[in-house]
């Protein structure tokens, strides 16, 4: 463990690929280069200092992308936002034969990743990291613990009881966000056994995640850049919706 998932996907971006406009907005950031848009969730808190302090524009896509590893969180969710701007593209996705919202793959998939595997982890034992909008049908139909910071309902865990309880569950769900906070490694490392979802627009659909052991990847790309730049910076849910479409990524193993 450590920094090997990191440096696999920044490794994976090519060198001198333009930054042209970028934003830590207070819910969402943004990073725009030459080869498209990239989204992430902005993660307060973290360490007061900065891994790069000059203007974010004068580096390339990769060196922005290398920002994920800082502890100050905020500069880490522009560094995770760099990495979908080369990772969660159109093209991309279609070549890894992603179900995209709107194309006829997606037809019949509910939009919401969890309602959509209704079937697979009905009758099990299922472990969130998180509160997931949508939690209502797991918790109806399986076995439900959530791990959450500040607990508040009764299946609620503390977030530090994943050690003890991710190795025995059946299906694992965690967000994009664990990479930014740099705990994705271990939780899928401790989920090793279930199936592992890792979801919400931070998440990468790229092939390092998958190696460190997510079994399936459910984000959002970008497809209209001025509606999703406009909600970022404090705009409409209008905007948002007009500005991305959720993906569904089961790779194949070879």
């Amino acid at each position: 463990m450590g920094w090997e998932l990191y440096d696999a996907l920044i490794d994976g971006i090519p060198e001198g690929i333009a930054v042209k406009d970028f934003c830590k907005g207070v819910s969402w950031s943004y990073v725009e280069a030459e080869c498209g848009l990239g989204i992430a969730k902005t993660v307060q808190d973290g360490a007061r200092a900065q891994l790069y302090t000059g203007n974010y524009l004068n580096l390339d896509l990769k060196s922005l992308a290398a920002l994920a590893k800082s502890w100050r969180f905020s500069e880490a969710s522009l560094g995770v936002a760099a990495m979908n701007a080369w990772y969660t593209q159109p093209d991309k996705l279609a070549a890894l034969g992603a179900d995209v919202d709107g194309g006829e793959s997606y037809a019949g998939r509910n939009q919401n990743p969890f309602d959509s595997m209704e079937e697979r982890y009905a009758g099990k034992k299922i472990a969130v990291i998180g509160h997931f909008p949508g939690m209502a049908t797991m918790d109806r139909v399986g076995h439900l613990t959530v791990l959450e910071r500040n607990c508040r309902n009764d299946n609620d865990v503390p977030d530090s009881a994943c050690e003890y309880i991710l190795p025995d569950q059946d299906f694992v769900f965690l967000t994009g966000t664990t990479l930014t906070n740099k705990t994705m490694p271990r939780l899928l490392e401790l989920s090793r056994s279930a199936c592992t979802v890792v979801a919400g627009p931070s998440s990468l659909p790229a092939w390092p995640v998958v190696e460190a052991g997510a079994d399936i990847v459910a984000g959002s790309v970008v497809t209209d850049a001025q509606a999703a730049k406009y909600a970022v910076r404090g705009g409409s849910k209008q905007q948002w919706r007009a500005g991305i479409k959720k993906f569904v990524w089961e790779p194949v193993r070879g």
